[in-house]
Protein backbone atom coordinates (compact mmCIF):
# COMPACT_ATOMS: atom_id res chain seq x y z
CA UNK A 1 0.00 0.00 0.00
CA UNK A 2 1.89 3.55 -1.19
CA UNK A 3 2.07 6.39 1.63
CA UNK A 4 -1.08 7.91 -0.45
CA UNK A 5 -3.55 5.65 0.24
CA UNK A 6 -2.43 5.14 3.78
CA UNK A 7 -3.34 8.83 4.26
CA UNK A 8 -6.50 8.29 2.13
CA UNK A 9 -7.45 5.06 4.80
CA UNK A 10 -6.28 7.10 8.08
CA UNK A 11 -9.04 10.22 6.77
CA UNK A 12 -11.84 7.79 6.09
CA UNK A 13 -11.39 5.83 9.72
CA UNK A 14 -11.11 10.01 10.91
CA UNK A 15 -14.18 10.98 9.26
CA UNK A 16 -16.00 7.17 10.28
CA UNK A 17 -15.27 8.06 13.65
CA UNK A 18 -18.14 10.91 13.15
CA UNK A 19 -15.53 13.46 15.83
CA UNK A 20 -17.23 16.76 16.58
CA UNK A 21 -15.54 19.41 14.01
CA UNK A 22 -15.82 22.21 16.80
CA UNK A 23 -13.11 20.31 19.21
CA UNK A 24 -10.07 21.28 19.20
CA UNK A 25 -8.79 17.90 18.62
CA UNK A 26 -10.28 17.23 16.03
CA UNK A 27 -9.16 20.53 14.36
CA UNK A 28 -5.69 19.32 15.02
CA UNK A 29 -5.97 15.91 13.70
CA UNK A 30 -7.40 17.19 10.27
CA UNK A 31 -4.50 19.43 10.19
CA UNK A 32 -2.04 16.68 10.50
CA UNK A 33 -3.84 14.47 8.07
CA UNK A 34 -3.57 17.37 5.81
CA UNK A 35 -0.11 17.58 6.63
CA UNK A 36 0.04 14.22 5.82
CA UNK A 37 -1.58 14.26 2.86
CA UNK A 38 1.24 16.79 1.52
CA UNK A 39 4.08 14.81 2.88
CA UNK A 40 2.83 11.96 0.63
CA UNK A 41 2.47 13.55 -2.30
CA UNK A 42 6.18 14.91 -1.87
CA UNK A 43 7.34 11.50 -1.40
CA UNK A 44 5.77 9.42 -4.37
CA UNK A 45 7.01 13.09 -6.41
CA UNK A 46 10.83 12.56 -4.80
CA UNK A 47 10.42 8.46 -5.88
CA UNK A 48 9.35 9.31 -9.65
CA UNK A 49 12.52 11.42 -9.92
CA UNK A 50 14.58 8.89 -8.58
CA UNK A 51 13.30 6.30 -11.09
CA UNK A 52 13.91 8.60 -13.85
CA UNK A 53 17.50 9.52 -12.44
CA UNK A 54 18.13 5.58 -12.15
CA UNK A 55 17.44 4.96 -15.27
CA UNK A 56 19.48 7.77 -16.89
CA UNK A 57 22.13 7.12 -15.02
CA UNK A 58 22.29 3.01 -16.17
CA UNK A 59 21.80 4.99 -20.02
CA UNK A 60 25.19 6.38 -18.91
CA UNK A 61 26.83 3.71 -17.54
CA UNK A 62 26.00 1.46 -20.43
CA UNK A 63 27.85 4.34 -22.48
CA UNK A 64 30.40 5.03 -21.01
CA UNK A 65 31.31 1.04 -21.17
CA UNK A 66 30.71 1.31 -24.46
CA UNK A 67 33.00 3.79 -24.78
CA UNK A 68 35.52 2.19 -22.49
CA UNK A 69 35.50 -0.91 -24.80
CA UNK A 70 36.35 1.14 -27.39
CA UNK A 71 39.02 3.30 -26.01
CA UNK A 72 40.88 0.51 -24.41
CA UNK A 73 40.20 -2.95 -26.47
CA UNK A 74 41.53 -1.05 -29.69
CA UNK A 75 45.18 -0.94 -27.37
CA UNK A 76 45.14 -4.92 -26.84
CA UNK A 77 46.20 -7.39 -29.25
CA UNK A 78 44.61 -10.97 -29.26
CA UNK A 79 46.73 -11.94 -26.45
CA UNK A 80 45.64 -8.98 -24.09
CA UNK A 81 49.03 -7.42 -24.28
CA UNK A 82 49.38 -3.84 -24.23
CA UNK A 83 51.07 -2.08 -26.92
CA UNK A 84 48.96 1.20 -27.21
CA UNK A 85 49.04 4.49 -25.75
CA UNK A 86 48.39 5.02 -22.01
CA UNK A 87 47.14 8.30 -21.27
CA UNK A 88 49.17 7.68 -17.33
CA UNK A 89 52.71 7.23 -19.70
CA UNK A 90 54.86 10.05 -18.99
CA UNK A 91 57.05 8.50 -21.62
CA UNK A 92 55.42 10.74 -24.43
CA UNK A 93 55.54 13.89 -23.09
CA UNK A 94 58.71 15.24 -24.44
CA UNK A 95 57.05 14.41 -27.99
CA UNK A 96 54.05 16.05 -27.88
CA UNK A 97 55.14 18.97 -26.01
CA UNK A 98 53.99 18.79 -22.64
CA UNK A 99 56.24 20.20 -19.69
CA UNK A 100 57.45 18.30 -17.02
CA UNK A 101 56.60 20.18 -14.04
CA UNK A 102 59.57 18.42 -11.83
CA UNK A 103 62.05 20.11 -14.27
CA UNK A 104 61.63 23.24 -12.62
CA UNK A 105 62.03 21.99 -9.43
CA UNK A 106 65.50 20.00 -10.47
CA UNK A 107 66.73 23.62 -11.67
CA UNK A 108 66.70 25.14 -8.16
CA UNK A 109 67.87 22.03 -6.85
CA UNK A 110 71.09 22.70 -8.72
CA UNK A 111 71.01 26.28 -7.98
CA UNK A 112 71.12 25.37 -4.10
CA UNK A 113 73.88 23.56 -4.61
CA UNK A 114 75.38 26.25 -5.95
CA UNK A 115 75.03 28.55 -3.06
CA UNK A 116 73.57 31.23 -5.64
CA UNK A 117 69.51 31.63 -6.36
Amino acid sequence: MKTSEKVAFIKGLMEGLSLDPAKPETKILAQMADVLEELAASNNALIEENIKLKEYIEEIDEDLGYLEELVYSEDEDEDGEDYGFSPWDDDDDEEYGFEDFDDEDDEDDEDDEDGEK
